[in-house]
């Protein structure tokens, strides 16, 4: 079987659980969802406005800054970027435009403008939003595409620690979530596309592509 994410012939069956089956990758030890059980995109759109992404909310604000902090490390005064996946509440660009940053939006929800996917950007920020890629491998060369040489994506995704506790994770049983990482598959992504990989911390991974 061909995995989802690294296109790797190591997929195998991993778990059926609620009725769905779920494949697991031994090169990059991904988990995924059999495309079959994805729900139907009105179904998903209406899962993401339940969400309450108030920007202004502070326990939110501080949530998102476990990515935030360590990027303003990485990334120069007055860059542009793009926040990915952004949602109904773009936070995080509220955040980072705040701090003198130039953000640019896209979501296929809710900033659907594909014109901002024509360019390149300082850095890319996608928080929340891999665990619903359909196709990893497709939308991680994307964002390769999105980023300049040099440039950092920031990732906020929940990290699965253990096999043993995907079964009860309360992540998958969100029924828009059919992908999931661990640290080991981000740095597969990372060696595919000759990007440097730095773990931050649980659920937060920074990716920089090369400069040549």
């Amino acid at each position: 079987m061909i995995c989802n994410l690294c296109r790797s012939n190591a997929a195998s069956s991993f778990k059926t659980l609620d009725n769905k089956i779920y494949w697991s990758c031994g090169v990059c030890r991904c988990k995924y969802l059999d495309e079959f059980y994805f729900v139907k995109r009105e179904e998903e759109e209406r899962r993401y406005l339940e969400h309450n992404n108030d920007i202004k909310d502070k326990a939110y604000r501080l949530f998102l800054s476990k990515l935030s902090d360590p990027l303003k490390e990485k990334i120069s005064p007055c860059s542009h970027g793009l926040d990915f996946g952004c949602g109904t509440g773009p936070a995080l660009a509220d955040m980072l435009t705040q701090d003198g940053y130039k953000v640019s939006l896209y979501d296929p929800f809710f900033y659907p403008d594909k014109n901002v996917l024509l360019k390149q950007y300082d850095f890319v920020t996608c928080t929340e939003t891999a665990e619903h890629f359909h196709n990893p491998y497709k939308e991680f060369n994307r964002l390769d595409g999105l980023l300049k040489p040099g440039a950092w994506l920031g990732i906020m995704t929940s990290f699965l620690t253990s096999d043993d506790e995907f079964e009860n994770w309360y992540y998958r049983r969100d029924p828009t979530h059919v992908t999931f990482y661990c640290e080991k598959t981000f740095q597969v992504i990372a060696s595919q596309r000759n990007w440097k990989c730095e773990i931050k911390s649980k659920d937060v991974v920074l990716l920089q592509k090369n400069y040549g």
